[in-house]
């Protein structure tokens, strides 16, 4: 089945060149199926490229998946034209009474800040707890699941003293978990990142599960509450170029940035990357869709408020 996504939103064509099954509002709506609503955060700066990685994940499952994109009331983007945000997103204070199936939180720029001294701190924070009540599950990745796990918990983050960056094994800790199912002994995330999530700081939370890590790349996927919560410290979602335009954007500004681990053929930035990971982001992300949002939602979407209740009684 198709992801359902606005008419003209830039990712149709160039998902339609990769073969990607997607339909427009005017298609999707003369089809008499409740798609699974699901609302992405984008607190990316370079936003076309995210809602590409998205959607393209979204699209690869059974389901119709009707996608919405958020923007914050509280900042206004440098990188993404005025009139795309208004054409393709809306505001928190539009979408604040609304219930959704799923949403996503991206990653953000400004993971070497302290949390609150991030400008949209506020905002985003009251996004997390409306999510709670208002989504069956949610998303967090990269700087959002740091954020996420802070704001609920008061994980702290840890300065690496290198940055994080290719792409890296890791193993299911909790490998009979439905967020599994289909995955193989080893898989691979790719991660960019100058900080990090220790696990002693995870481990002493008992509402927090640890599922998947790394010897390399540290905790890579975690929960809470049964799988309302999920904390991705990776980017599952990357398209193979996108390592390489960040490296490549980094060598351009003159900084001093590793090579991205495990990325390239013969480690040689040359020849191009070998990709091995979006196998198992498209069974990750399918396998959250099935078990965590459509299995798991109720009827009436206005009852994700009361799901841990329901869930009790039944």
């Amino acid at each position: 089945m198709p992801v359902k996504i606005p008419d003209n939103l830039p990712a149709i064509e160039l998902l339609k060149k990769e073969n990607i099954f997607v339909m427009s509002d005017l298609r999707a709506d003369i089809q008499d199926i409740r798609p699974m609503r699901v609302l992405i955060l984008n607190l990316m700066p370079i936003k076309i490229t995210t809602e590409t990685d998205f959607v393209r994940l979204l699209s690869n499952n059974p389901l119709q998946v009707e996608v919405e994109f958020l923007r914050l009331d509280s900042h206004t983007s440098k990188n993404t034209s005025e009139k795309h945000l208004q054409q393709f997103y809306k505001g928190f204070s539009k979408v604040k009474d609304n219930y959704y199936d799923g949403m996503i939180i991206t990653g953000a720029p400004v993971e070497m800040l302290d949390f609150e001294k991030v400008s949209y701190w506020d905002e985003v924070t009251s996004i997390f707890d409306w999510a709670k009540t208002h989504v069956t599950s949610t998303l967090y990745i990269c700087w959002a699941s740091q954020a996420a796990l802070y704001h609920f918990y008061g994980v702290q983050k840890t300065p690496l003293q290198e940055k994080l960056f290719g792409v890296f094994k890791h193993t299911a800790t909790a490998n009979k978990h439905p967020l599994f199912r289909g995955f193989d002994d080893e898989f691979f995330i790719p991660h960019s990142r100058h900080t990090t999530i220790l696990k002693n700081d995870i481990e002493s939370k008992e509402a927090v599960s640890v599922l998947a890590e790394s010897d390399d790349a540290g905790i890579a996927i975690a929960s809470s509450r049964g799988g309302r919560e999920f904390y991705l410290t990776g980017h599952s979602e990357y398209a193979p170029l996108m390592l390489h335009n960040e490296y490549q954007r980094d060598i351009d500004k003159g900084l001093s940035v590793p090579v991205p681990f495990n990325y390239y053929k013969n480690d040689n930035p040359k020849e191009g990357p070998l990709v091995c990971w979006t196998g198992h982001a498209n069974l990750l992300f399918n396998n959250w869709l099935n078990y965590f949002v459509y299995q798991e939602t109720p009827f009436d979407l206005k009852d994700v408020a009361h799901l841990g209740e329901l869930k009790d009684h039944s």
